[in-house]
């Protein structure tokens, strides 16, 4: 009987991951009054990612930062050892058939 497909269990102690971009979004709140109706627009930190097709942008606090940012660090850093062993496997694939090793 197989098992059945289980998803990762994400704890309290399981780093986090992140796939996407930190924007700021800059408007102007409209009030007459504010100082970003002739100067600086109010600024928003923001995660900017894609989700089934669509560009999906979540507003973050400011206490957030360092976590979204480490997380998406760990994003790119998984990332970038998963095209690593991707790019081996291509080289194994692809080596003369006498070369390979038997594992």
């Amino acid at each position: 009987m197989p098992m059945p497909k289980s998803k990762p269990v994400q704890t309290s102690a399981t780093p986090w991951l992140l796939r996407g971009s930190l924007i700021v979004l800059r408007r102007r709140c409209g009030k007459t009054t504010c100082h970003c109706a002739k100067g600086q627009p109010h600024a928003t930190p923001a995660l900017s990612f894609s989700q089934r097709g669509k560009t999906r942008i979540r507003t973050l606090r400011p206490a957030q930062l360092p976590a979204v940012r480490a997380a998406l660090r760990r994003y790119q850093q998984a990332q970038a050892q998963l095209e690593g062993r991707a790019l081996a496997g291509l080289r194994r694939l692809t080596q003369p058939q006498s070369t390979r090793s038997p594992h």
